[in-house]
């Protein structure tokens, strides 16, 4: 774990904290920050729908997948 000072206006952290139901302003941060990465990740993920290609069917790759055999 790392300790980190930051500052932050007040009614943002009270807001963010009634938002997430955080018991503390450590929980509604780390709760802010995982939800942010989270969303970065869909959105990535989403750009990359259709840019994808599958030459293996899911039949074949559950079939005929050695380490399986």
């Amino acid at each position: 774990m790392q300790i980190t000072t930051i500052t932050l206006p007040g009614d943002l952290v009270d807001e963010l904290m009634s938002e997430v139901n955080a018991k503390s302003k450590t929980e509604a941060v780390i709760r802010a920050v995982k939800d942010e990465i989270k969303a970065r990740k869909k959105e990535r993920i989403i750009k990359m729908a259709g840019n994808m290609e599958f030459t293996n069917t899911a039949t074949s790759l559950r079939h005929e997948d050695e380490r399986l055999g």
